[in-house]
């Protein structure tokens, strides 16, 4: 059979005659009509999402995430559980924001030219974002990252072209520590740029919350989330008390064996323990966080073993797919909710996927070296498909 392609003329008529024929038949019962998916707010106006239009490129589609209401913590507390799906960046996390508030920085004061090189101490996530950005401007990318952090993520820089050096997991203090190597590794080149990320938060993350939730009935009581060089939670902290005149609370979320904590609720830094998220909790208060630490209202620090089961429960009850420092997030979340009361609205932040960690997450034998498989309800276990 001989397939022709009709002429730009003759697919104009039948396009023309479909129209015709679809507003004919429109009010039949039997015509399709657009999905339109019951909103939990109906009384809310809907606007129009700034990714309804084409963007532009890559850097063009970071930001601008939904908030996805988490329907089986807020039908269980009675208050609204929202989740930032920092996932659905392009790059894959929160950090692509941070990756692209650095290029532009570095662009606009002149510190890298066409082909320089960006180079940063992450692990791993802000890496991953840069490698995109960097990819999409025409930049070089080195990475130095702790060698704690999972394959995937190793993986993936390299597939994305940047040059990984994964280093041993010292204490800041030491000057052998991943930032510190980044740093004097931009000092040896020409053309180079390494710096920080708090300001990317401050004009784009926490006024997209401020404006998602300042509509809805009651707005937003708090935020919380976890944090590593400090720069979402210090951004976000500092966009929402001024954008809501200081009425919305804002919380730290802190895995075991980081002194933040301790440090904002009692003053002091104690640390003990260690934890199985990656890229967050510290031994010190960063720059970042510093200039806005005053800010935070209290903190919380989740096990791990509920930040594992909170894995599974995400994945099992609301269908979400997340990684450990997500999953603590909504811990976190939930844990405020609760205190602040029935019909209280908590926004947290949904970091990345569970794909960058799976190996481990879904291990049977890395979960029960460290101790956590007899942590996942037994009707959860199911979900542990690797050996």
């Amino acid at each position: 059979m001989r397939l022709l392609r009709a002429s730009l003329p003759a697919r104009a008529a039948l396009r023309a005659s479909s129209l015709v024929h679809s507003a004919a038949s429109s009010s039949s019962p039997a015509a399709t009509k657009p999905y339109n998916p019951p909103s939990p707010y109906p009384n809310t106006p809907l606007q129009p999402h700034p990714h309804s239009l084409p963007v532009d490129g890559f850097v063009g589609a970071i930001g601008n995430t939904p908030l996805i209401r988490i329907n089986s913590l807020s039908d269980e507390t009675g208050c609204e559980i929202l989740g930032k799906a920092e996932f659905m960046n392009p790059g894959g996390s929160v950090k692509d924001r941070a990756a692209l508030g650095l290029v532009l920085w570095a662009e606009k004061t002149g510190r890298i030219q066409p082909g320089g090189t960006i180079v940063e101490g992450t692990a791993g996530n802000t890496g991953i974002g840069l490698a995109h950005v960097c990819r999409a401007r025409g930049y070089k990318c080195v990475i130095y990252m702790p060698n704690t952090q999972s394959q995937e993520k190793i993986d993936l820089l390299r597939m994305l072209g940047a040059e990984v050096y994964p280093v041993p997991a010292v204490a800041f203090e030491n000057p052998e520590n991943y930032n510190h190597q980044a740093k004097r590794h931009a000092e040896r080149l020409d053309n180079a740029a390494w710096c920080g990320n708090r300001a990317a938060h401050i004009h784009t993350t926490g006024p997209e919350i401020h404006a998602q939730t300042s509509s809805l009935p009651g707005g937003l009581q708090a935020f919380i989330c976890a944090t590593g060089t400090g720069g979402t939670l210090a951004g976000v902290t500092r966009a929402l008390k001024d954008l809501s005149g200081g009425r919305t609370q804002c919380w730290l979320a802190d895995p075991p064996g980081s002194v933040l904590e301790s440090w904002i609720n009692r003053g002091k830094m104690e640390r003990g323990g260690s934890s199985i998220t990656e890229g967050i909790g510290q031994g010190r208060v960063t720059d970042n966080l510093a200039q806005d630490i005053a800010l935070l209202d209290g903190a919380f620090t989740v096990p791990d073993g509920d930040t594992i089961r909170m894995v599974y429960h995400l994945l099992d009850r609301d269908g979400l797919y997340v990684g450990a420092s997500t999953a603590l997030n909504v811990v976190a979340a939930k844990q405020l909710a609760v205190k602040l009361g029935k019909g209280s609205r908590v926004v947290t932040i949904l970091c990345d996927g569970a794909y960058r960690y799976q190996s481990r997450l879904f291990s049977k034998k890395w979960l029960e070296s460290k101790g956590l498989y007899d942590e996942i309800p037994a009707e959860l276990q199911k979900y542990v498909v690797l050996p």
